[in-house]
């Protein structure tokens, strides 16, 4: 197949380094001739370049722009492609994204690959990036079964785990497992940042290790992503965030009583539940 990739960041990048592997020709369009050269030299495209025209013979297109730039290149994109094209999208929000696309093209089918990387940009594109970590496509009622089947398709022969489900269903759901721990991660570094002393705050910033690593990497992110998560997820992420703050109270709380039995079967349950979310099965 003829595959177009807009934006040629670690996404746009490592899916047409996976694509191309398995066949396609991969069109590249990035904002700048310096990743176009950079994607041809590496093998990520077959041919790249900053003019969306050049997507005219794409019988499916992946919009790897932020969030805001989405909608924007998808109707910039429109005057360039045949009826048939399919458009597909890996943003991390999908009922506005899906709501806007779907009313000026039908063939669009909302995808969001849950894979990435501390890196970001052509340079942090890697080989199987999508390989075992979940991929879902949000179609709607109106969305046709071929193009969902379409993307299917090509989405599974990344051999990542394959979902479908709505689009509110799948932002009511990252809200709890990305967009939640981005805020709650980047609070831990600002509160810490907040201690008075600064010998202690050197000396936890000399001692700081894996468990700070751990709970501290999503909150050092790119804060243009997390600024897009909140502003497209706003109401899920408030209500998620909401939801915490009670549990933090109530954390609080014990510690504050001295309820030592209350932490400890809090802890325990927390304990009994993390693995429900970190060994899910495909469909």
């Amino acid at each position: 197949m003829n595959i177009g990739i807009v934006g040629l960041g670690l996404i746009g990048g490592s899916l047409g380094l996976d694509l191309r592997s398995l066949g396609h020709q991969i069109l590249g369009v990035s904002r700048r001739s310096s990743t176009c050269q950079e994607a041809l030299a590496r093998g990520i495209v077959d041919d790249a370049g900053v003019n969306l025209s050049m997507l005219a013979a794409a019988d499916v297109v992946f919009i790897c722009t932020p969030l805001g730039a989405i909608i924007p290149t998808v109707e910039e994109l429109i005057p360039h492609l045949s009826a048939h094209t399919i458009v597909t999208d890996v943003g991390s929000v999908k009922t506005p994204i899906v709501k806007a696309a779907a009313a000026i093209w039908p063939n669009f089918v909302g995808g969001h690959p849950m894979a990435g990387t501390a890196e970001s940009g052509l340079d942090a594109a890697i080989s199987n990036l999508f390989a075992g970590n979940p991929y879902v496509l949000t179609p709607v009622e109106t969305t046709p079964a071929n193009a969902v089947k379409v993307v299917e398709e090509i989405v599974r022969s990344l051999a990542c785990k394959f979902y479908l489900c709505r689009p509110e269903n799948h932002d009511k759901a990252v809200a709890w497992i990305s967009h939640l721990p981005v805020m709650v991660s980047a609070g831990l570094i600002d509160a810490c940042m907040h201690e008075t002393d600064p010998n202690v705050l050197e000396l936890a910033q000399q001692l700081a290790s894996s468990g700070f690593r751990d709970t501290s990497r999503v909150g050092g992110g790119n804060p243009e992503l997390g600024v897009m998560m909140a502003r497209y997820n706003k109401g899920e992420l408030l209500r998620s965030l909401e939801q915490y703050r009670h549990r933090v109270d109530e954390l609080i709380a014990h510690i504050e009583e001295s309820d030592w039995h209350a932490l400890e079967e809090k802890l325990k349950h927390t304990q009994h539940s993390r693995p429900e979310f970190l060994g899910s099965k495909s469909t």
